[in-house]
C-alpha cells in the first residue's frame, strides 16, 4: 500500500489550523452565551426564508449545530470555532496560490491567529465569523480568476455571493467595493463574458426565497437598519472608525499593512491590485455609510495572506532576521490585548485589567455601542446574567399551581431576555416567552387567554394597569452584567380587558411587517 506523504508546508499549515481550534475549545466554556447567540439559537424552533435582522443561514447552523453537538454552551461555540481553523487553512491556500513558501504560510497565518478581532469573532455564535469566512473565500477565488483567466469562476463567485448574503446582509458592501476595484483593472474584461451573466443569475435564485420573504413583510431589513441608523450607526465617528481599524489587528499591522502597500505600490502586486483597491473601497463605502468598524474584518485576512507573502519574498535574501522578528513582535504586542478577545479572566478580574490597561491607549476597546467607555468590553458584558435571569423566571413559573401554569405567559422586552429564557427554559419547562422585539415579534400569539403573567422589563407604568397584583420576585442581580438590576414580576389577576389591549397592541406593530 503506497504511503501518503505529507509536505512540510501542509504540516504546518494543519498544525496552526489545529491550534486555531484549541484556543477556541479551551476559552469557549468560561462565559455565558452572548445575548444575540440566545437569538439566534431560538431562530432555529422558527425555520423560515428570513427574519427580522438576519437572512435564514443562522438558523440553518443552528439546527445542525444542535443535532450534531447537542446545546451546551461549548457544543453552541463550535462551528464558529471550526470556522476560524478553517479560515487559517483558507489562508494559507491564498499564500501557496501567490507563491509563498513556508515563511508566508507561518506569518500569514499566524497573523490571523492571534488577531483580537478574529479570537474574538471566532468565540461568538453569531453570522459575523461565519461572514467574515465568505470575505475570505472571495479572495480566494478572485485570485484564482486573475490567475487562470477563467471565467467559469464567476459562477463560484456568485453562488458563493449567494450564500453569504443568505448568512449576512452585509457582503453586499464587498460586492458593491469589488466591482469598482475591477473596472480600475485590466482583468474588468472578465465582466464580458456568458459565465458572469450565468453566474449573476444563479446568484440571483440563490438569494429570491430571501427577498420574496422580504417583500412580503414589508422589508423587515429596512426596518433594522434605520432602528441601528438611529439607535447605534449615530455614534460611531470618523476619528474612532480609524482607531478601531488598528485596534482590531494592532499585533499584525506590520503584516498587513506591508500587504496593502505591495498590492497597492509595489510592480509584484500588480496583477493583485484588485484586492488592494477593494479595501480601499470597503473602507469608503462604511465611512459613507456610518457603518460599525467590524463591518471592515473580512477584508484584513486577505492583507494578512498578501502580507506573509510579501514579507517571505523581500526578506528571503536580506534581512533575513526580519522574518521570525516578525513573529515575536507580533506575539509580544499581542500577550497583553488577549484578555480583550478571549474570555480567560474572571468578570472582576477583567475590570482590574481593562482600568489598568487604559493608560496603554486601549480604552476604545471598551467603547460601547452608545459611544461610552465602561469597565466592561461590550460583548463580555452581554455573556453575564443570563443563567441567572432564566433560573429566576423558572422559580417564579414554578411557584405557580398547575391551573395557573397552564394560563400563564412569559413576557420579555428585547430579544437577549426572551432568547436566554426560551434557552433555559427547555431544561426548567417553561412556555415560550413572548417578545415584541425582533423576530420574537413574528412568533408572538395574536391573542391571549391568561390569568398570570411573568414580567421581565424594568418599566411597569403600562402593566400595571391591567393588572391586580405586579410584585417584584427577583432579577439579575450581578454586578458585571450589561442588565444588570433587571426586574422580574410575577402579574396576576388581569384586568381593564387586558385580552383586548395585548391583541391590539400585537396587531398594530404586526401591520408593519403586512
Amino acid at each position: 500500500m503506497k504511503k501518503i506523504k505529507i509536505s512540510n508546508e501542509w504540516i504546518l499549515i494543519l498544525s496552526l489550523a489545529f491550534f486555531k481550534l484549541f484556543i477556541h475549545f479551551l476559552t469557549s466554556a468560561n462565559y455565558e452565551l452572548h445575548r444575540d447567540a440566545y437569538l439566534y439559537l431560538s431562530l432555529k424552533d422558527h425555520p423560515d426564508f428570513g427574519y427580522m435582522s438576519v437572512p435564514p443561514s443562522i438558523a440553518i447552523v443552528a439546527k445542525i449545530s444542535e443535532f450534531l453537538f447537542g446545546n451546551s454552551t461549548f457544543a453552541v461555540r463550535i462551528f464558529p470555532a471550526l470556522t476560524g481553523a478553517a479560515s487559517v487553512i483558507v489562508i494559507a491556500l491564498i499564500v501557496k496560490r501567490l507563491g509563498g513558501k513556508f515563511w508566508a504560510i507561518l506569518i500569514a497565518c499566524f497573523a490571523f491567529i492571534i488577531s483580537p478581532a478574529f479570537l474574538r469573532s471566532n468565540s461568538l455564535f453569531q453570522p459575523v465569523s461565519f461572514n467574515q469566512f465568505y470575505w475570505l473565500l472571495t479572495a480566494y477565488f478572485v485570485v484564482v480568476l486573475i490567475q487562470t483567466q477563467n471565467p467559469k469562476f464567476w459562477i463560484h463567485l456568485f453562488v458563493l455571493w449567494g450564500l453569504a448574503f443568505l448568512n449576512k446582509y452585509s457582503i453586499a458592501f464587498l460586492i458593491v467595493a469589488f466591482f469598482p476595484a475591477l473596472l480600475l483593472t485590466k482583468d474588468r474584461k472578465l465582466i464580458l463574458t456568458k459565465q458572469f451573466i450565468w453566474g449573476a443569475i444563479i446568484g440571483f435564485f440563490i438569494i429570491l426565497p430571501n427577498l420574496i420573504w422580504q417583500f412580503s413583510h414589508n422589508w423587515p431589513v429596512v426596518h433594522h437598519m434605520l432602528e441601528l441608523q438611529r439607535t447605534q450607526l449615530v455614534n460611531v465617528r470618523i476619528g474612532d472608525f480609524f482607531m478601531s481599524q488598528l485596534l482590531m489587528n494592532i499585533p499584525n499591522l506590520l503584516v498587513w499593512v506591508f500587504g496593502l502597500l505591495f498590492l497597492l505600490f509595489f510592480k509584484d502586486g500588480k496583477p493583485y491590485r484588485i484586492l488592494g483597491y477593494t479595501f480601499i473601497f470597503v473602507i469608503l463605502v462604511l465611512i459613507l455609510l456610518r457603518g460599525k468598524p467590524y463591518y471592515t474584518l473580512g477584508i484584513y485576512t486577505t492583507l494578512f495572506a498578501v502580507g506573509g507573502f510579501a514579507i517571505e519574498k523581500y526578506f528571503t535574501n536580506r534581512l533575513r532576521l526580519a522574518k521570525p522578528l516578525i513573529l515575536v513582535v507580533m506575539l509580544f504586542f499581542s500577550l497583553p490585548i488577549i484578555p480583550y478577545s478571549l474570555p480567560i479572566l474572571p468578570f472582576d478580574k477583567m475590570i482590574v485589567y481593562a482600568e489598568k490597561s487604559k493608560q496603554y491607549g486601549v480604552e476604545e476597546a471598551l467603547r460601547w455601542e452608545d459611544g461610552r467607555i465602561h469597565q466592561l468590553p461590550q460583548d463580555y458584558a452581554d455573556m453575564i446574567g443570563w443563567k441567572e435571569l432564566g433560573l429566576t423566571v423558572a422559580k417564579a413559573y414554578h411557584s405557580l399551581n398547575e391551573e395557573e401554569k397552564s394560563r400563564c405567559a412569559i413576557y420579555a422586552e428585547n430579544y437577549g431576555e426572551a432568547g436566554a429564557i426560551k434557552y433555559y427554559g427547555k431544561k426548567y419547562k417553561l412556555p415560550e416567552p413572548i417578545c415584541f422585539n425582533g423576530s420574537f415579534l413574528f412568533w408572538a400569539p395574536d391573542s391571549l387567554n391568561i390569568n398570570s403573567l411573568i414580567y421581565v422589563n424594568d418599566d411597569t407604568s403600562e402593566i400595571s394597569l391591567y393588572f391586580n397584583s405586579v410584585k417584584q420576585v427577583g432579577g439579575i442581580t450581578n454586578i458585571y452584567a450589561r442588565e444588570n438590576g433587571l426586574p422580574v414580576f410575577l402579574c396576576r389577576g388581569p384586568r381593564n380587558n387586558f385580552e383586548e389591549f395585548y391583541r391590539n397592541k400585537v396587531r398594530k406593530l404586526k401591520s408593519n411587517y403586512r
